[in-house]
């Protein structure tokens, strides 16, 4: 299986690039995993509704060029369906069984996804109805992987 995260903005603190580091390397036994990052648009601290959804768009426009076709796109969103970490791997497992081999998730900026990239993706996920910065959630993203593949070949994982 090919799994692809688009992510805007580049990690900055060490920490949580140590962390994606971990679960890359743990990964590669399980998936050809590939991370992809598109800049995050520089936006003054007060923005007007045309300024964010011009960033919005200039982001995913920056996303859709790294998307190819025939590719399961899930879009990290807050207002998408909520998962169960076995029911994220039973929803993998389904996509592989169905020739869905080349998976890509997506992570968007501060601001969020444009309608453009929604539209694109065939499902949206989200991990909670909090919010969280989009750097941690590149992290969480990788562990929830990890965790589906895991829990897809039957082998240990706590809970």
């Amino acid at each position: 299986m090919k799994i692809d995260i688009i992510c805007v903005g580049k990690l900055k603190e060490k920490y949580l690039a140590a962390a994606v580091s971990e679960y890359v390397k743990r990964l590669s036994k399980y998936c050809k995993l590939d991370i992809k990052e598109v800049p995050d648009e520089k936006a003054p601290e007060r923005l007007s509704e045309k300024q964010e959804l011009e960033i919005k768009n200039k982001e995913g426009e920056a996303i859709l060029k790294h998307v190819k076709e025939g590719a399961y796109v899930i879009a990290l969103a807050i207002e998408g369906k909520m998962y169960s970490s076995e029911g994220l791997a039973d929803q993998i497992a389904d996509l592989g069984v169905r020739g869905k081999s080349h998976i890509v998730f997506i992570i968007g900026g501060s601001l969020g996804l444009s309608d453009g990239v929604l539209k694109r993706a065939d499902e949206k996920i989200s991990f909670s109805k909090m919010t969280f910065p989009h750097q941690l959630v590149r992290v969480i993203l990788l562990e929830q992987i990890y965790r589906c593949f895991r829990i897809n070949n039957g082998e240990p994982y706590h809970k």
